[in-house]
């Protein structure tokens, strides 16, 4: 049996489990939520099992805490295939009054207000489990922490342990945990088979709707060709109809995104804004990504050498691996990730906004010394118009790289860093 990597939300788990009853874990298939809630669970109701499942819609009728007995935290493993489950787990942690009762976890989003009668407020907290970031998987060494950074410390340089091409054929990858236990001439696999099951299989079961698998597909692939940008749907949707025949209105774009989102695949990057000393428009429109950079490469049918072959386009995959990490590390830092965009064309890939209220700023680059400093000269220009009469300084700005011997701290006080040196 593989060895369990740690991750992350097991320290957060941990922690919501101790202040309410249950704790429900989200979060794309692959992605490890059952693994890492049987780490604490102490016994498994597996609905995910056609078996199980069959036998449990019997009993939700008849005898619903029947199924749930058995000691905890009591995991109860794709729950939402059976909805009702919802309702009697909020009643038994009603009855019970302790805490730390169920862990439950879910492929797809929350159902509709109408399949269950309680919203869980009160008793249910909630985790996002994304892919693993490359420091979980074993990949970044973890020598500059993001907490350090906002606490005020500074940094040694410090080596960077991944070249260019290591990068490249982690992009591909993902972070998908199985992929990162096998050899890697198969653990590309992962990928294409993650895009074959959601195109195929996924986005018709998720609500119940039928849709077509072809224009699934193509909707993947033309998020792909515009990841990590500004794209409108109607860039999307004109990318799409020069390869689809059929007629594609805005309603049907809508409805393949908004079942993409139920389950977690596509997972847009939404606007930050801050008070700026400014007459600029910020722009509110949201980055395109998904929830892992393997699905683009995937959906587009790219290696390694692709991305290497077209360095453009590995710079936006590369952006979508940054943003997998750092949304990752912002659970943990009870923080949030947005972008900034103003009418100026001043832009920022990636503010890391946490709930105390303060933040960093990061820009993100391949590497290379001009490209570096582009992306300091953006976020001194970014700072220099935030009005701190009504909100602090960013407590640190940073150009996160794929490709550099080291991190290191600036003359003008901006990190760089490689993103093998990253933790949360």
């Amino acid at each position: 049996m593989a060895k369990y990597k740690q991750r992350i939300s097991d320290k957060i788990l941990k922690r919501k489990l101790q202040g309410k009853g249950a704790v429900l874990i989200e979060g794309p298939k692959w992605c490890g939520k059952t693994t890492t809630a049987k780490q604490l669970a102490e016994s498994f109701l597996d609905l995910g099992d056609s078996m199980v499942l069959k036998q449990s819609a019997e009993l939700i009728e008849l005898s619903p805490s029947t199924l749930l007995e058995g000691k905890t935290p009591r995991l109860i493993d794709e729950w939402q295939v059976l909805p009702a489950i919802w309702d009697s787990i909020r009643s038994e942690i009603d009855k019970r009054g302790e805490p730390s009762q169920f862990i439950l976890t879910g492929s797809s989003v929350l159902p509709e207000a109408t399949q269950t009668i309680h919203s869980g407020t009160g008793r249910f907290a909630h985790i996002k489990m994304r892919p693993m970031s490359l420091f979980e998987s074993g990949e970044s060494n973890g020598s500059v922490s993001l907490a350090d950074l906002f606490d005020g410390k500074t940094i040694e340089p410090v080596s960077n342990p991944l070249t260019l091409d290591d990068i490249a054929f982690l992009t591909c990858r993902g972070g998908w945990p199985w992929a990162t236990m096998i050899a890697k001439e198969v653990a590309l696999d992962q990928a294409f088979d993650y895009v074959d099951s959601v195109v195929n299989n996924d986005i018709q079961r998720v609500d119940g709707v039928k849709r077509n698998a072809t224009r699934a597909e193509l909707l993947l692939r033309s998020y792909a060709r515009n990841i990590s940008q500004a794209a409108p749907y109607s860039t999307i949707k004109k990318d799409m109809l020069a390869n689809d025949s059929n007629t594609l209105d805005e309603d049907t774009l809508i409805d393949y995104i908004q079942a993409l989102k139920k389950l977690f695949v596509i997972e847009d990057l939404t606007a930050w804004n801050p008070n700026i000393r400014s007459k600029a428009a910020i722009r509110t429109s949201d980055t395109r990504h998904f929830v892992d950079p393997s699905i683009g490469v995937a959906a587009l049918g790219l290696g390694p050498k692709d991305l290497i072959g077209d360095l453009k386009s590995f710079g936006f995959f590369f952006e979508d691996l940054v943003v997998r990490d750092l949304r990752v590390f912002a659970e943990a830092l009870d923080g949030k990730l947005f972008h900034y965009r103003d009418s100026n064309g001043l832009e920022c890939d990636a503010v890391l906004h946490r709930r105390n209220g303060s933040y960093a700023l990061i820009e993100v680059k391949l590497g290379g010394e001009k490209n570096i400093n582009e992306g300091a000269e953006n976020l001194i220009k970014l700072a220099s118009i935030i009005d701190i009469q009504k909100m602090t300084s960013p407590s640190f700005m940073a150009v996160i790289i794929a490709a550099g011997k080291y991190a290191y701290q600036r003359n003008d006080g901006v990190f760089v860093i490689p993103i093998g040196c990253l933790k949360d």
